[in-house]
């Protein structure tokens, strides 16, 4: 049994030296962050669709939006394939794939054409959401996977802004076709990275190692619930600041545009800073609870610096963003290392469908309540989703490090 449990993601990892386990993290949080080019960049489309292709907004949406449709879709079943088949193998059939579909979509000569294929990219491309996370999860020990985690979940905002700064300005002067090289590109090039440097992370044998339902003491499920309450003020700052800035204080789109950029880098640090923090405090849950916490009391000072028209709600709104994504690596660390081995992928894919699916319903409902409250009224009605969340992570519930 001792040999058995050797093997285990949560005890120290043997087999290859730190340099190759740091090269695999790379290579992980590449393939991530090529797979979010292929899955928010279309959004940076829209305005294209709108003007040179004589699409409605709402139309063009509805394309931009066809990725998302099939990430969301997909997830469940490509972690299953991830529990059954090992990481690499997905992380290659899926970024192969996602080249495929998005060289496709930049030859795509209608519009049904054209989201249908983005529909695909975005299918192949989710992929990369539990895949690479194992990976991390499998080949760091506990003390060092915190950090590690908080690196690879750095992905998500770094990919959406190479795609912020490219394909917008591709699209408007090469047209759509050219912009959608960018993520045809990074996903070839992640996909090269990946067969070059990952390898499986070792687990126990399925015929010595029993793999009971994790799901069975409703841990799991507090901490997907948590996550979705916590997305909400995410997705709304994420979606709302850049608006915020120009019609309430009056900022041009182009400076607007640079605070929301250099906001999102500061996130992505505060994604890593809360990994580490999680690894001194030998607890993914005590740190997501805390910053659930500063969330709530971020928002809240948020909307009524806003309502007040204080000029410190420009810098609170960064603070924001900073505090609203921090619990993305924790949560995301402590499913897979309460699910185990073999159920991680499934679980890692339930924990982002639900976040997915939470995500793509703010901005709608928040524009609602922007059009009638405003502003500041809708920053300070989402710190109650973070007030709810905080009692709800199990803390008492969490294992030791090194033990879950």
């Amino acid at each position: 049994m001792r040999g058995v449990r050797s093997l285990l993601p949560s005890s120290p990892v043997t087999g290859p030296g730190p340099a190759r386990r740091w090269a695999m993290l790379g290579a992980s949080t590449l393939a991530q962050a090529a797979a979010a080019t292929a899955i928010h960049g279309p959004a940076f489309l829209i305005p294209v669709l709108h003007t040179q292709r004589e699409l409605s907004l709402g139309a063009a949406g509805l394309v931009a939006a066809a990725p998302t449709i099939g990430v969301m879709l997909t997830l469940v079943g490509w972690g299953f394939l991830t529990d059954r088949y090992g990481e690499r193998a997905v992380l290659l059939t899926g970024l192969g794939a996602t080249t495929i579909a998005s060289g496709a979509a930049a030859r795509a000569d209608s519009t049904t054409l054209l989201a249908v294929t983005l529909f695909l990219a975005g299918a192949a491309a989710s992929s990369t959401a539990a895949a690479s996370g194992r990976v991390v999860v499998g080949w760091f020990p506990p003390r060092r996977r915190g950090l590690a985690m908080g690196i690879r979940q750095m992905a998500q905002p770094v990919g959406v802004g190479v795609a912020a700064v490219s394909i917008a300005v591709v699209a408007e002067s090469r047209g759509i076709g050219h912009a959608l090289l960018v993520p045809t590109v990074a996903t070839a090039a992640a996909l090269v990275v990946v067969a070059l440097v990952v390898l499986d992370p070792p687990r126990p044998d399925r015929s010595l190692t029993p793999a009971p339902n994790p799901y069975r003491d409703g841990y799991l499920a507090r901490v997907h619930g948590v996550s979705v309450l916590l997305v909400v003020p995410q997705f709304l700052v994420w979606t709302f600041a850049l608006v915020w800035l120009v019609d309430d204080r009056g900022w041009s789109a182009g400076a607007a545009g640079t605070l929301v950029g250099l906001a999102q880098v500061a996130g992505a640090l505060g994604r890593i800073a809360a990994g580490q923090v999680s690894d001194l405090a030998s607890s993914r849950l005590r740190p997501l609870r805390w910053v659930a916490w500063i969330a709530a009391a971020t928002m809240a000072l948020l909307g009524l610096t806003a309502a007040l028209g204080l000029a410190v709600a420009v810098p609170l709104v960064v603070v924001a963003t900073v505090a609203t994504v921090a619990d993305n690596g924790l949560a995301f660390t402590a499913v897979a290392e309460r699910a185990g081995p073999f159920w991680s992928g499934r679980a890692l894919g339930l924990q982002n469908t639900s976040q997915f699916l939470t995500a793509s319903a703010v901005p709608p409902l928040a524009g609602l309540a922007v059009g009638h409250l405003g502003y500041a009224a809708t920053f300070a009605i989402a710190a109650l989703f973070p007030v709810a969340a905080a009692p709800l992570v199990p803390v008492r519930g969490e294992h030791p490090l090194g033990h879950n």
